[in-house]
């Protein structure tokens, strides 16, 4: 798969840039049913340099205020959505069907789909976390998959795929480029899609794709470098999260 997180790393990786703006806002495009980018009144380009424009005022906004937010320096670890939508641009934009079957490919080995064979009580945690994510798929999207245990693959119909292709091919740009990045992060199309369509809170959908992690820490513990890279994969799947709500101009599900 095609991972475009890798983009929004390399952009996280750069020498800083001193700011030099005063302002940053954002307007509607003239034309247009889409916002753009002004700093100091002065449009945005992507690294690409295509103009910083998005979909909703939400997300626009959403944007506007990372680049406020910034201090002396310009820095991308602090601008995540920022970099997702520049992904979108750049990345995804114009392979929208390429970036669609990726994610649809990565439902074929689905992490919910694959469960351990002891001890039980891991065995209770993955069903009790990822038997509701198979149960929703079925019920709300028609996709029906076959969960196994251990080391057997389990090969899910035509049927179910061509039905998440279905969910996943309207898709834009931006939907695609977050749901492609929490595709990565969390090993699961299926969880993915149940954050985009409000079934389940980035927590829910990041706990659940974490099961087996968790256990393993509650069983020896984590080191330091772990928990950082942990916290920065965190970072990425609630920037998509984010931004997926923008989109969709609705707030996100309660977290129970």
């Amino acid at each position: 798969m095609t991972d475009l997180r890798k983009r929004m790393q390399a952009a996280m990786s750069r020498p800083l840039p001193k700011r030099f703006y005063k302002v940053a806002g954002f307007e509607p495009v003239q034309g247009k049913s889409s916002w753009r980018i002004v700093l100091d009144g002065r449009p945005v380009k992507t690294p690409g340099k295509q103009g910083l424009e998005l979909p909703t005022a939400e997300l626009a906004d959403a944007i506007a205020q990372e680049w406020q937010a910034q201090g002396e320096l310009i820095d991308p670890a602090h601008m995540r959505m920022t970099t997702l939508a520049f992904t979108a641009i750049d990345g995804v934009r114009g392979k929208e069907a390429a970036v669609a079957a990726e994610i649809v490919s990565y439902a074929g080995t689905d992490l919910v789909c694959y469960r351990a064979t002891g001890p039980d009580r891991l065995v209770a945690q993955q069903a009790t976390a990822w038997d509701p994510v198979l149960a929703w798929a079925a019920k709300n999207l028609g996709a029906h998959f076959i969960a196994t245990a251990g080391l057997v693959h389990a090969t899910q119909t035509a049927k179910a795929l061509d039905t998440i292709a279905a969910a996943i091919n309207p898709c834009g740009p931006f939907e695609l480029a977050a749901l492609s990045v929490m595709t990565s992060l969390t090993g699961s199309a299926l969880l993915a899609l149940a954050v985009q369509r409000g079934h389940m809170t980035a927590d829910a959908a990041w706990t659940a794709a974490h099961v087996d992690e968790d256990w393993q820490i509650a069983q020896w513990g984590q080191d330091d470098e772990a928990s950082s890279r942990h916290a920065t994969r965190w970072r990425d799947m609630e920037a998509s999260a984010r931004m997926l709500r923008c989109l969709r101009a609705v707030p996100g599900p309660e977290k129970g």
